[in-house]
Formats: structure tokens, C-alpha cells, sequence
């Protein structure tokens, strides 16, 4: 069995490899990056291009939805981007709170960070950091952000309950955040579930939704809401790796779903910290 450690340090290298290619040599791949041992990284994205403070060069087509769609940022909103990776949410972020506001982007990959810095230094922004941290243990002061966003990282994280602890925490009182992540409905195959590249590729790492919006709840959040949802669908060729054609019949048979997600919920107005953590 994997130990936290384990996971964290294999998500590191799968998304240290996926920094040094481009978003189409991820996709052009059947399975993003180091080839056909991975899951498709490119099955869940959505499309950024449309969107204001879009910057091709910080898209690695990683995410699988658009946090920013529903997170109600305002104009001198101080934004924090959890999983930040080449800045793609860090980007669009800066571009709605505006030269007042601030856009702080975490990830625990370097190989991302020094992506992210150097973009960041070709647009030129004076209010966009990047800051290597743990999202379980964030580089981040308590009650600093307006908002926290995050696009298809919180399910690789092992203790999903401590980082929503650490989102309260640094979330001011009456902020709140919005996050895209996959969650399932039903119970994954084994050989699935257990598959390490399938963790890296969002899918293993994923809880059910109930247990997913009941960990945000528990938390300390409130008025949790999901404001969009759809199914994602992995091809066959994906599935084959880890299934046989029998089997891949009666998963898809089965009424299972792997759900993209997007979460909005509220930090309460009279709280700075997490139920039970005692430090008010």
C-alpha cells in the first residue's frame, strides 16, 4: 500500500515531466506525459482560449474545469490558485482582480514553479507570485486570501480533509472558495483504483462526491454548493491498460461515473478558524 509520501512523490515526477512539454505534446500523446502508461490528461480539460487573461504558454491542458467560471473574484480580490502548476488559473485570475488586487499560486512541483516564473516574467505582473508549499501545509498566513481556487488537484492530495482545514485557515472570514475537481459516483474497478499512473492521471485518487462535499462541510464551510457538473468519459484505449474487454464492458455497464466537478462554499463571516483547531 502507498503511504502519503509515496503518492506525493509520484505526482511530483509525473507532473515534472508534464512541465517540460507543451500542451500539445500532451495531447498528442494517448496518455500526456511519459507515454501510454498514464492516463490522457487531455480527456478532462476545457477550453481557456476565450477566456481574458488567457496566456497559451501557461496551458498545459491539466485542468478539468474552469474554477474562475463561478469563484466570484472581484476587482482587489487577493486570489489564491492551489496546484497553480505553469500559472494557466494564476493568469485568468489576475486578469479579473486587476492591477489592485493579488494572485498567489502554490504548487509542490519545482519543475512547475520555475514554468510558472518564467511566464509570469514575460507578462511582467508585479502582483502574481508562485510559491513551492504543500496544500496539506501552505506556505500561506492565516485569513489572507478573498478567495482560493483550484482546477483538478485536490484529488491527488492523500489527506483531502486537512487540505480543506488549510483552505479555511487561509481563507479570510467571509471568503470563500471555488474548485473543479473529479469526484465519482460509484465504486471504481479494483485494478483501476490501485493503478499509481491512474492516481497521477486524477481518476485512482478521486472520493466519492458524498464523502468529497461532506469533508468541505466538516471543515468548517457553509451554503456548499456545486454549481456544475458533468461525466467524463475514458476512452478504451486508456481503460485497456488496466482492464480486460470483459471487463471494460461490465464498467461501463456498471452505472459508475467519474464526475467533474465544480465546488463553491462559503468561510462564515464570524470565523478565522477551523472547527476544534483552537487557535482563535
Amino acid at each position: 500500500m502507498q503511504t502519503a509520501e509515496d503518492i506525493k512523490a509520484l505526482v511530483k515526477e509525473t507532473y515534472g515531466g508534464i512541465a517540460e512539454q507543451s500542451k500539445e505534446q500532451n495531447a498528442a500523446s494517448c496518455c500526456g506525459a511519459g507515454g501510454c502508461s498514464t492516463v490522457d490528461y487531455a480527456v478532462f480539460c476545457e477550453d481557456y482560449t476565450k477566456l481574458e487573461g488567457y496566456n497559451p504558454d501557461a496551458d498545459l491542458g491539466l485542468g478539468c474545469g474552469v474554477p474562475t467560471e463561478f469563484a466570484q473574484i472581484r476587482e482587489g480580490n487577493t486570489v489564491i490558485d492551489l496546484g497553480s502548476g505553469a500559472g494557466n488559473d494564476a493568469f485568468v485570475a489576475r486578469a479579473i482582480v486587476g492591477e489592485k488586487g493579488k494572485v498567489i499560486g502554490i504548487d509542490m512541483t519545482e519543475a512547475m514553479i520555475a514554468k510558472a516564473r518564467e511566464n509570469n516574467e514575460k507578462l511582467g505582473f508585479n502582483n502574481v507570485e508562485f510559491r513551492q508549499g504543500d496544500i496539506e501545509d501552505m506556505p500561506i498566513a492565516s485569513n489572507r486570501a478573498d478567495v482560493v481556487i483550484s482546477n483538478c488537484v485536490l484529488n491527488l492530495v492523500p489527506d483531502k480533509g486537512k487540505a480543506f482545514t488549510e483552505i479555511f485557515r487561509v481563507l479570510k472570514p467571509g471568503g470563500h472558495f471555488c474548485v473543479s475537481d473529479i469526484v465519482l459516483k460509484g465504486e471504481l474497478p479494483e485494478n483501476i483504483r490501485t493503478a499509481a499512473e491512474m492516481y497521477a492521471g486524477c481518476v485512482a485518487g478521486a472520493m466519492q462526491q458524498s464523502d468529497y462535499l461532506a469533508l468541505i462541510s466538516e471543515a468548517g464551510f457553509t451554503n456548499v454548493t456545486v454549481p456544475k457538473e458533468r461525466a467524463i468519459t475514458l476512452p478504451d484505449d486508456i481503460l485497456a491498460n488496466y482492464l480486460s474487454p470483459e471487463e471494460i464492458t461490465a464498467f461501463r455497464a456498471s452505472g459508475m461515473a467519474i464526475m467533474s466537478i465544480t465546488v463553491y462554499a462559503d468561510k462564515p463571516a464570524d470565523s478565522c478558524c477551523s472547527p476544534g483547531s483552537g487557535c482563535c
